[in-house]
């Protein structure tokens, strides 16, 4: 069962960054082959709905991370395996067995791959890596595949022993040929040790944490010192919400802090769902059918859509998402930002409203419309919380921690003011 997500959301949270890396992917990327790497990267695209799913594959990397073992393979006997497999469907093909590998490419995929089967059979049979529980059923599978008779003989030989050419022959007929499915298992397993390792790694490094998943239904969610994971120098919040308030208002002056604070509780909930460590310092969260979030949305140009009929478009596709009776987590940071203060404050407080009434939903709302919480103060189950500023002098200061209320801050003009730009309009630039 995975996890229902859109572009919008993943394109919001940062997940893949551009083509140039700077991801919440690539924090956690420290794979060593490139079947690691693209099967990273699925998971990115398709995080778990399932409780038992979420916890096992949350407590195999935690039991990695205590062990702190190293990736027991190089990257470069990878590079050769998987080039010399890559040959096999042309090998089968053609007829005699012709292939477009030389000699000497051969012997050397011939070598690594009983370098490989000599490693992994040694490493699953270590002690702490048969004692991780949770990691049980892919050991076995492992060890079965290992035990089937095809591979005795290669399990014999010695380590970097020279192979005649008879037995370089007899063993590429057997591994891109007759048993390349059962090779192929075999990578895939080694590529989730990979994935499991490579994130652990990561764990270790940024000291993150491993939350527990709790039934769907509950609407539950409790995050301690989250932060984005992205950021050197953190500011750290707490958030709790449940059934009783399953509806967060949030409001902040521009530059408090909101999209930031957003950014990070939604990465965090979207990265416990694929069972992976978080950035926080404790977090317990009921498993929803799927996140959503609208942070940055364009505007459709291509069907002439203004910003405004983007955001309608998009609270519909939440409406119709909430109509299947699915449990969501739904975030839109500034709600209806494109439209005149009128028409905002009033969908604001409907939206909000008919948000409210999905108990087994959890929402997010940040708005600079502050007066939309005087209508919504009268529902017990919307929370409000607020990031504030602090004036020092005429300077606006921000602290980035959440308080309870909403804010009464506006300090728009005093920053317009600040920056000269009246002053400049009347009088125009003065150069030096």
């Amino acid at each position: 069962m995975y996890l229902s997500t859109d572009e919008q959301t993943i394109e919001d949270l940062g997940i893949f960054g551009r083509t140039s890396g700077g991801g919440v992917y690539d924090i956690y990327n420290r794979a060593h082959t490139r079947g690691g790497e693209s099967l990273l990267q699925e998971m990115f695209r398709s995080p778990l709905s399932d409780k038992d799913a979420i916890n096992q594959r949350s407590s195999i990397i935690e039991k990695f991370a205590g062990l702190n073992t190293p990736f027991p393979f190089s990257a470069s006997l990878f590079d050769t395996i998987e080039k010399y497999l890559a040959n096999a469907d042309e090998m089968a093909k053609n007829k005699g067995g012709q292939t477009s590998l030389g000699e000497k490419e051969i012997q050397l995929g011939v070598g690594a791959v009983i370098e490989l089967i000599r490693l992994i059979k040694e490493f699953v049979e270590k002690p702490g890596i048969k004692n991780i529980n949770a990691y049980g059923a892919e050991r076995t599978a492992i060890s079965i595949l290992l035990a089937d008779p095809v591979f005795e003989p290669v399990l014999k030989e010695q380590p970097k022993g020279k192979l005649s050419y008879g037995a370089v022959t007899a063993y590429d007929g057997l591994f891109r040929v007759r048993e390349k499915r059962k090779l192929e298992k075999l990578l895939g397993h080694i590529y989730y040790l990979d994935v499991y390792m490579s994130v652990a790694k990561t764990a270790m490094e940024k000291k993150f944490v491993f939350p527990r998943a709790l039934d769907k239904g509950l609407c539950e969610l409790r995050l301690e010192d989250v932060y984005h994971p992205s950021l050197q120098n953190p500011v750290r919040n707490d958030i709790r919400m449940d059934a009783s308030r399953n509806v967060i208002f949030l409001t902040g002056a521009n530059m408090a802090g909101k999209s930031t604070f957003l950014r990070s509780i939604s990465t965090a909930l979207y990265i416990a769902h694929m069972g992976f460590p978080v950035a926080a310092g404790s977090m317990e969260f009921s498993v929803m059918d799927g996140i959503f979030t609208t942070i940055n949305l364009p505007d459709n140009l291509g069907i002439g859509a203004s910003h405004f009929y983007a955001e309608v478009l998009r609270v519909k596709k939440m409406a119709v998402e909430l109509s299947t009776g699915k449990s969501l987590f739904i975030l839109f940071d500034e709600l209806f930002r494109g439209t005149n203060v009128k028409d905002a404050h009033e969908a604001t407080v409907a939206v909000t409203n008919g948000f409210a009434a999905k108990r087994n939903s959890l929402f997010i709302i940040s708005s600079h419309i502050v007066e939309a919480g005087d209508a919504l103060i009268q529902k017990d189950n919307i929370g409000f919380l607020f990031l504030p500023t602090r004036m020092n002098g005429h300077i606006p200061e921000y602290t980035y921690k959440l308080e309870e209320g909403i804010t009464d801050d506006r300090h728009g003009m005093i920053i317009i003011r600040n920056e000269g730009i009246l002053e400049t309009l009347k009088n125009g630039k003065k150069y030096p």
